[in-house]
C-alpha cells in the first residue's frame, strides 16, 4: 500500500488535516482544483469537514459581500 500522508500507523486513511481540507475547500470553491486532489478528498475521508468547512465559507463570502454592499451604498 502507498503511503500517504492521511494513512495512520496501520495503513489506514485517517482524518484530514485542517490546513488540508481548508485548502480543499478553497480550491472546490475557486473552482482550480485537480482531478487528483478531488478524488483524495472524496476517497477516504469523512464528508463532514468538508460540509462544515463549505458551510463556514460560504457564510463568511456572503458576509463579506454584503458588508461591501453596505459600504459602496453607504458612501453614495
Amino acid at each position: 500500500m502507498a503511503k500517504t500522508p492521511e494513512n495512520n500507523k496501520n495503513g489506514k486513511p485517517g482524518s484530514p488535516g485542517l490546513l488540508k481540507v481548508m485548502q480543499g475547500i478553497a480550491a472546490g470553491a475557486l473552482g482550480v482544483q485537480s482531478s487528483k486532489r478531488r478524488e483524495e478528498d472524496f476517497g477516504s475521508h469523512s464528508p463532514w469537514p468538508y460540509i462544515v468547512g463549505g458551510l463556514l465559507f460560504t457564510a463568511l463570502f456572503v458576509g463579506t459581500l454584503l458588508l461591501i454592499v453596505q459600504a459602496v451604498l453607504s458612501g453614495q
